[in-house]
């Protein structure tokens, strides 16, 4: 049978099962994947193929489809089934080694080292909704464009937060959607970004019976439990409003200064479950960043916005994004490792020092650019520029 009736037969399945128009696998225990359908998976003529000609139907896909919407032939074949399923785990690479973004849990994983992923910002003023894509501006793909992750701007009495989830309209903190938030301080000049994770202790205990709890991310965390917190953003405020760029800094309490190090690793999530599931002990690694359970490192990485250069003739502060940014706003920013907190006994290369690991920047009314790499994922610098547009520095 030829490849394409294959991918035709599989993405037959997928929407007869009610998953027509997602962009991705349901997690690992969700409510989507109900016992009957995955019966009749189980009885599917696809199971019992030799796993030789199995990885190599999986492998042809994967290096066929390099972009989206092409790759969700992917992420059908592994919704076929548990062994299909675990076939294309094992093809697909993270983002790292492969610059591609296909399950959910990809926007956990560290960008690549080398060209970063880039992606673009819409924002909607009135309903104060970020929607994250996948693509190089809405002018060149259009409806191609991929949604990665979405959030909705939510006033409180102290401060703003900002729900970060997989839906471009499910903003429950109840939902399986949910993945996070970014909250600020008064000022607007702190912002501190959160990951939906449960705490292993209150976790072990009572897990089904606390759910709602477990799923409502909150700051004020003892000691004696896991640190809900991945990055703090700090705004320097200029109280004497002298004239000048933003200064910020961001603090990843889960990433090491040693990743950037030559030959420095960082541990890359593989699992995305969602919180009902029964693997209590693996989600619980998952959630804590490494399979040790310790969230926060000793020695963090920390970013700084690169300084720009002032130039007399356009009469304005200016930095090289390479094209990627068109219009003047004091919103955008370019973040690379800070060398001074890296210490010079930690071998960081000049090189990578000079490395933009995150760059931010404005090319329309309410469209900007958003391009990462490694160490940083998707939903880290998804954050990180989620407190650009509502920081609040007196200039």
């Amino acid at each position: 049978m030829p490849f394409k009736n294959i991918v035709r037969e599989l993405r037959g399945r997928n929407k007869a099962n009610g998953r027509r128009g997602r962009s991705h696998i349901a997690p690992e225990g969700s409510s989507s994947s109900s016992p009957s359908a995955d019966g009749c998976f189980d009885q599917s003529v696809w199971v019992d193929l030799p796993p030789e000609l199995l990885l190599d139907i999986i492998h042809r896909i994967e290096s066929g489809q390099t972009s989206w919407p092409g790759r969700r032939d992917v992420v059908a074949c592994a919704s076929v089934c548990k062994a299909w399923r675990e076939m294309t785990k094992e093809v697909v690479k993270v983002p790292e080694l492969s610059g591609l973004l296909t399950f959910p849990v990809s926007l956990k994983q560290p960008g690549p080292r080398d060209d970063p992923i880039q992606c673009f910002i819409k924002r909607e003023r009135a309903t104060g909704i970020y929607r994250l894509y996948l693509g190089l501006s809405p002018a060149l793909t259009g409806d191609k464009s991929k949604l990665l992750l979405s959030a909705k701007r939510v006033r409180r009495a102290t401060g703003v937060e900002f729900i970060v989830s997989l839906s471009g309209k499910d903003f429950s903190r109840g939902s399986s959607n949910y993945i996070g938030k970014l909250r600020s301080n008064f000022l607007g000049t702190k912002f501190t970004v959160y990951e939906n994770q449960p705490s292993p202790v209150d976790s072990g205990r009572s897990f089904n019976k606390k759910l709602s709890q477990t799923m409502r991310v909150s700051p004020w965390v003892t000691s004696s439990t896991h640190s809900y917190s991945m990055a703090s953003i700090l705004y320097e405020l200029n109280v004497l409003r002298t004239r000048g760029p933003r200064r910020m800094q961001c603090i990843m309490n889960t990433i090491p200064v040693s990743s950037i190090q030559e030959g420095g690793q960082i541990h890359t999530p593989t699992e995305l479950s969602n919180l009902g599931s029964k693997k209590k002990r693996g989600l619980i690694d998952f959630w804590s960043g490494n399979l040790g359970g310790e969230s926060v490192v000793k020695e963090p990485l920390v970013l700084k916005n690169k300084l720009p250069r002032w130039h007399e003739q356009l009469q304005c502060w200016c930095l090289n994004f390479k094209g990627r940014v068109t219009v003047a706003s004091v919103k955008n920013f370019q973040l690379m490792a800070a060398a001074a907190e890296a210490g010079k006994d930690m071998s960081i290369p000049e090189e990578e020092q000079e490395r933009v690991i995150l760059q931010f920047g404005k090319i329309g009314k309410d469209t900007f650019t958003m391009d990462y790499r490694y160490p940083i994922s998707a939903f880290q610098a998804f954050a990180i520029c989620l407190s650009s547009f509502d920081t609040k520095p007196v200039r």
